[in-house]
């Protein structure tokens, strides 16, 4: 009788330990689910934030406006209204965008000054990765950026490799097309190999990739030569911005309404990726 007492108590005392084991792992389970999906941008000047701390001690009002990279503005297309259309990338119900984009960057320096380094430090799962390069490290005149297009698939590859070992989703970008050349009312590319190198990359890789280059060519053809330059590009009169007293040509990069248009083209690109 004694025996079955004190089997009865360790029956007891195990399914006890049991229960408290498995409480204990659901409740790890649900300490380690992540509630906010982080979304780090890296890339160029047609990318980047900057305000902020982008040029610290500076007012960006006065010295930068009315320049924007589409990641300036990137953040408020993921209310909770939009993520639902983003259900199979993004697993949460918020999403903090970390624009890591600086100015005059190819992949190359982007990497050699640690900027990279950065943002694989910070990755957690299912974080997600969105490169966008081209622009500079197609700049053969300036080799302090200038990376050949074997060397540009190799830095993409580099990212992509390190995002998905930390089990982050990394997404490709073409690079956003620049203002010309224009024939006959249609944007043509600019890029060459440099638009090329980043499809090769993900169909090899088997990476989400967004083609930027050829969705803003389309869709500023669709606007129209004279409304893209002067409401989308840094084409700026004189006296307009305290920032550009004399004015402004520049057809790469954007004024907040061209920001905004590229930011949509990617968001909505982003709605139609489909799981890896």
């Amino acid at each position: 009788m004694i025996k079955k007492i004190i089997a009865a108590c360790v029956f007891v005392a195990s399914l006890n330990t049991f229960v408290s084991c498995n409480v204990d792992e659901k409740k790890e389970d649900k300490k380690e689910a992540p509630t906010v999906t982080k979304i780090y941008l890296i890339g160029d000047s047609t990318m980047a934030d900057y305000s902020g701390d982008y040029d610290p001690g500076k007012d960006y009002m006065k010295t930068r406006y009315p320049v924007m990279g589409w990641g300036q503005v990137f953040q408020p297309f993921f209310v909770s209204d939009s993520l639902k259309q983003l259900k199979n990338i993004v697993p949460t119900d918020s999403v903090f965008v970390s624009d890591r984009a600086r100015g005059g960057r190819s992949t190359r320096t982007f990497f050699q000054e640690g900027r990279w380094r950065s943002v694989y430090d910070s990755l957690n799962k299912k974080d997600i990765v969105i490169m966008q390069f081209g622009h500079n490290d197609a700049a053969e005149n300036k080799h302090e950026r200038y990376v050949n297009v074997e060397g540009y698939k190799e830095f993409l590859r580099l990212f992509v490799s390190q995002t998905r070992e930390k089990g982050a989703i990394p997404i490709i970008l073409t690079p956003v097309a620049r203002n010309y050349p224009w024939e006959e009312g249609v944007l043509n590319d600019v890029h060459g190999a440099y638009d090329g190198a980043p499809k090769e990359v993900a169909k090899e890789l088997n990476v989400y990739l967004i083609d930027l280059n050829l969705k803003s060519r389309e869709y500023f053809t669709s606007k129209g030569k004279d409304y893209v330059t002067q409401n989308y590009f840094m084409n700026l009169p004189a006296g307009k911005y305290e920032a550009y007293p004399d004015g402004q040509s520049d057809n790469t990069h954007f004024q907040p309404a061209g920001a905004q248009a590229v930011a949509q083209l990617v968001f909505d690109g982003m709605k139609t990726l489909q799981k890896e």
